[in-house]
């Protein structure tokens, strides 16, 4: 046999370079689906509990609205993770709520507030007027945020996700 033909044959019979390429790319694309797929359950995860957070808004508005106490409060206290306040009810009991007090945007220590209880559990309080409405603008924020970010980044995984071996895009 020739040896060019010997040489081009040898070549042909060599697939070492193509199994191992083969090999290399074709897990690579159920990462990226694998990871695309995480995002949007992800984005799932945090959207629920989002509505979840509203729904219960409105539950303890409903709660205080079927029962309600009204009173003057003095706020003690204002952290980031909560409002204490202090209230007395008309039975003389003082109460305050260890969860904090609902909706207690733009309240300072010291301050006297009027608040709205539930008669029959005054550890559910909110500033009289003030309903779960004032949480879905902070929670759709938050919501809208996470999805710009995720949906994104997982259109993007997916897409490079189903890119076949060699470069070519899948139909």
């Amino acid at each position: 046999m020739d040896s060019s033909l010997r040489s081009g044959a040898e070549a042909a019979l060599d697939c070492s370079v193509v199994v191992d390429d083969a090999v290399r790319t074709g897990a690579r694309p159920k990462a990226w689906l694998l990871v695309s797929r995480s995002l949007v359950v992800l984005g799932a995860v945090v959207t629920l509990i989002g509505v979840i957070l509203v729904a219960a808004c409105w539950r303890d508005d409903l709660m205080i609205e079927k029962r309600l106490g009204k009173a003057t409060a003095e706020v003690v206290s204002v952290s980031f993770q909560r409002t204490v306040v202090r209230f007395a009810t008309p039975d003389g009991a003082v109460h305050s709520p260890s969860q904090g007090l609902l909706y207690p945007d733009g309240l300072e220590p010291g301050q006297l507030v009027r608040i709205e209880y539930d008669t029959s559990d005054p550890e559910v309080v909110r500033v009289a007027g003030r309903t779960a409405v004032l949480a879905l603008l902070p929670v759709g924020t938050f919501l809208l945020a996470v999805w710009a970010v995720l949906a994104p980044l997982a259109w993007w995984c997916a897409r490079n996700g189903r890119r076949r071996p060699g470069g070519h895009r899948g139909l």
